[in-house]
């Protein structure tokens, strides 16, 4: 399963839009644009496929922890250091 394949995996069942997407990815300071976006929704063999790379993965999980979370704060920031 590739990058590419895990991406519209949780698109589906988190039910996100390419903006919900955008969104997620902003809250960790990674920007991507909607054609790059949809690039990476592409069939393998089109012309415009574009491979998803590990960063952009790991970026979206991160930024999609805090989208559903929320920011963690100063507490649990601390309580993880002890």
């Amino acid at each position: 399963m590739t990058n590419n394949d895990i991406l519209k995996k949780l698109r589906v069942a988190l039910h996100l839009r390419n903006d919900d997407i955008i969104h997620i990815l902003s809250l960790v300071d990674f920007k991507v644009s909607a054609s790059e976006l949809g690039a990476l929704f592409r069939k393998e063999g089109h012309e415009h496929y574009k491979p998803c790379g590990d960063q952009l993965l790991r970026n979206f999980l991160n930024g999609l922890v805090i989208h559903l979370r929320g920011p963690m704060d100063d507490k649990r920031v601390h309580d993880k250091d002890v």
